[in-house]
């Protein structure tokens, strides 16, 4: 049956033919969905359905490709193309294209055994009917050199690796001569040196023994080693550091501005070794503040290139694991040379400005300095100065952890720089005010932490929440990335620049956030600008406080956000609400930051502009070592919250449900924010059926209801370590 088209009805081929021929004669342009309509006379609403229809079976035959939403453009017809392959354990392998587009499918049959992250050439199969498009590795142009981590075990002839990896859905093969004498039961890094054709399974060797699975400092190294990341520091760049000298040299404290007189500290957790950022205040007048954010000049010591200089360029960021920090710089410099400590002489690069009392800036600098800090302060002793004294925000007081309420309000500040720190904090609030009136986004997320005792098992888990002594410290911070970004970015002549760059939400995101919030009972407005939609988020966050679905419309909210990376390119930063933003606060623990004080320099200088392809590249892949971090971070959470819940089998809790599956409900637990499973196979008591757009479970017969945010009580049924895998039941 055809659709009529301004008086005559048109086939499915006869328009199929049609749309083809417009894109022939337009080769090279996009068009939009209107123009199509109008250029092919489409007028009733059946024919442009039917026109809708046509274009995707078009784009799934790869034939045109739709960037943005509703814009349409020929692809170029190639039978083959190079990309990066992606392996799966169910065997339904995915191809992604260097040309850009979507996936392809590339079943395990076709997959040459190219292993996960391999760069490729495939070939493009024929389309059977009615299945989605197919492709066929033909060669594998270089290797992606991916490690495998996992348990080893060893029989009499030979040897083989259990691992949670997956993208391999096989164990590997350890010939006796791969093992670098690891034994059974050991935890290993294997790497794959060959996977013979018609060979179920793949061979690999040894190249690394973490130790005995289930101790403590393998579990953690296996995490690193699972995501890429380095466990061990490299002997030759710890000796480099080593001849490092300590002492500064006369001819570069006179070269730098002095001010080892002004108040200077440090505020940092209380188990912090590296100290990359300190204040300082004085007063410059009646109701003007000089207040220095002085960070360590981590790059006087270490020359671009040099052997630390390139170790702390691939790594590109210091770890943080549950019991541990991964350094980026060796302890050497990161924990004594570089780190700003109370009573030293220390070499910093100092952004200072004048301030009112209004937190208006009136002036700034960016200088080379030499600080001595005079003390150094933990967040909580900070807090519990500005409790003290009755100049903390109400809501801090009703957070967890001790408190100090002030006997008499109108008590005078007292000695030990309690002043200079009720004087940053009334700066600090106002900027953070200004802040959010332009359009940041409020998010105050806790952090879950462990008590661990001496082997790493957690003892305790307790909250971390950002009160009043951590939201001074960055606001500072901020103000210092801003603007150091700002001098770069609005220089009449054009200079390369690292930024911190943050994307609006994908407006997709936000209208399933929309219709989300809205089971809630709760508007989230959609439209406007980007100061528009950050003003709708935060009246949201807003509107939620103290609600039962708070955490779990938090999380969907966070979940709808872009994530924040590095780029070459400012495009501002939407969650900050800053045009331009970098990372200039943190060079111990960041690669960008040294890139950026490095750039800095150089125009403070006269120098020309930094070449973009290479920082390009830097950012990428310092973006790519951030989310690896993360993900890692994560994985250690999980790990110790596995198991701090072996110890409570059998126990009952309230939980949240925290996630929805096709395969189960992920369930928070109240007290401690341990997640883990309900499976589906669990929940027993009738047919259930997941809604994806209503983020539940429903069941046929019985019409039980599971959704996002419903609160239940649940039962510790199962804890597995290896998988990091907590499972629970209903509790009745």
């Amino acid at each position: 049956m055809g659709q009529k088209t301004r008086g005559k009805y048109i086939t499915k081929k006869q328009l199929t033919n049609k749309i083809m021929h417009l894109f022939e004669k337009n080769e090279g342009q996009s068009l939009e969905l209107r123009t199509i309509f109008r250029e092919l006379n489409l007028v009733t609403h059946p024919a442009r359905m039917l026109c809708m229809d046509l274009l995707k079976d078009l784009m799934l035959d790869d034939y045109i490709s739709e960037k943005p939403r509703y814009t349409y453009t020929l692809k170029a017809q190639s039978l083959q193309e190079d990309g990066v392959f992606h392996r799966k354990a169910n065997g339904k392998n995915t191809f992604w294209p260097d040309s850009g587009g979507k996936s392809i499918l590339v079943a395990e049959r076709n997959s040459m055994h190219a292993m996960d992250g391999d760069r490729v050439r495939i070939t493009m199969l024929a389309r059977r009917k009615n299945h989605i498009r197919e492709a066929q590795v033909t060669e594998i142009l270089q290797r992606a050199n991916k490690s495998f981590v996992g348990k080893l075990q060893c029989r009499k002839d030979f040897s083989f690796l259990l691992t949670e990896d997956r993208t391999l859905a096989n164990d590997i093969i350890i010939p006796r001569n791969k093992l670098a004498g690891a034994k059974n039961g050991d935890k290993v890094v294997v790497r794959i040196v060959e996977w013979p054709e018609g060979a179920k399974n793949p061979v690999g060797k040894v190249i690394g023994v973490l130790g005995k699975s289930g101790e403590n400092n393998a579990e953690m190294n296996a995490i690193l080693a699972e995501y890429g990341l380095p466990y061990v520091y490299p002997k030759n760049v710890e000796e480099a550091a080593n001849h490092i000298p300590a002492e500064i040299p006369q001819s570069e404290i006179d070269r730098r501005e002095d001010m080892r007189q002004v108040t200077t500290f440090t505020i940092d957790p209380r188990d912090a070794k590296d100290f990359d950022d300190a204040l300082s205040i004085r007063q410059m007048g009646a109701g003007f503040w000089e207040v220095g954010v002085h960070i360590a000049d981590v790059t006087y010591y270490v020359p671009e290139d040099s052997v630390i200089d390139k170790e702390a360029r691939e790594r590109a960021t210091s770890v943080y694991l549950v019991d541990r920090t991964v350094p980026m710089l060796p302890e050497r410099l990161c924990n004594e040379i570089c780190s700003l400590r109370p009573d030293e002489d220390k070499l910093t690069y100092s952004v200072v400005f004048l301030l009112n009392d209004r937190a208006e800036v009136k002036d700034w600098r960016l200088v080379h300095t030499i600080i001595r800090s005079n003390r150094r302060f933990t967040y909580e002793e900070v807090q519990q100065v500005l409790e003290a004294h009755g100049e903390a925000s109400p809501q801090d007081l009703t957070s967890p952890g001790d408190h100090s309420v002030p006997d008499n309000p109108d008590y005078a500040p007292a000695e030990n720089f309690a002043t200079e720190l009720i004087t940053l904090n009334r700066l600090a609030k106002q900027l953070r005010a200004a802040r959010f009136q332009h359009g940041s986004v409020n998010f105050d997320r806790f952090e879950t932490r462990f008590e661990i005792d001496e082997q790493g098992k957690p003892l305790s888990v307790y909250f971390k929440v950002a009160k009043d002594a951590n939201k001074l410290v960055e606001e500072f911070m901020l103000l210092a990335n801003r603007t150091v970004a700002e001098s770069v970015a609005k220089s009449p002549k054009p200079r390369t620049m690292v930024y911190r760059v943050h994307d609006q939400p994908d407006q997709s995101k936000l209208m399933n956030l929309a219709d989300f919030v809205n089971k809630f009972g709760h508007r989230f407005r959609l439209g406007g600008d980007k100061e528009h939609v950050s003003h709708s988020i935060n009246k949201l966050l807003d509107d939620v406080k103290g609600k039962k679905e708070q955490n779990v419309v938090e999380m969907i909210t966070l979940r709808s956000m872009m994530k924040a990376v590095y780029s070459i390119n400012n495009i501002g930063h939407f969650g900050l609400a800053f045009d331009y933003y970098t990372h200039f606060t943190s060079p111990i623990r960041r690669y960008p930051d040294m890139m950026v004080h490095r750039l800095l320099t150089r125009y403070q200088q006269g120098g020309r502009s930094g070449v973009r392809p290479k920082y390009s590249q830097l950012c990428d892949h310092s973006s790519k070592m951030e989310q690896l971090a993360a993900q890692a971070e994560r994985a250690s959470i999980k790990y110790k919250q596995v198991e701090f819940m072996q110890d409570h089998l059998g126990e009952v809790f309230s939980g949240t449900i925290s996630s929805v599956t096709e395969y189960g409900l992920y369930v928070e637990i109240d007290e401690n924010k341990c997640e883990g499973m309900i499976p589906l196979r669990d929940l027993d008591d009738d047919y259930y059926e997941f809604d994806e757009k209503n983020f539940c479970l429903w069941g046929r017969r019985y019409h039980n209801r599971y959704a996002l945010g419903d609160h239940l009580r649940v039962r510790v049924a199962r804890t597995n370590l290896d998988r990091k895998q907590l499972d629970f039941v209903l509790a009745h």
